[in-house]
């Protein structure tokens, strides 16, 4: 298994709260703003689509690369983030 960011880990070991988009692990600033133009500009919104796609990865990692235009890299470790977090707050 690859090693997680110190992003990923913030994220996950915690409550979201009312984290911006940009505290998910795989989004920067440029995908941050592309989000938030869309609406998309909380962590928590971020989060209601990963659920609304039934915590499906790959439809989730498409949605992202689509809506964002995020590489599959960074699409896979927020889609991961997500995940993550799901399994230790739901």
């Amino acid at each position: 298994m690859s090693t997680t960011s110190q992003k990923h880990r913030d994220f996950v070991g915690e409550p979201m709260g009312d984290k911006s988009v940009m505290a998910l692990s795989g989004i920067g600033g440029i995908l941050g703003k592309k989000l938030e133009e869309q609406g998309f500009d909380k962590a928590y919104v971020v989060l209601g689509q990963f659920l609304l796609l039934k915590k499906d990865t790959e439809m989730f990692t498409d949605w992202l690369k689509d809506v964002s235009g995020a590489n599959s890299r960074q699409a896979g470790s927020c889609a991961q983030c997500l995940k993550e977090w799901c399994d230790a707050f739901l």
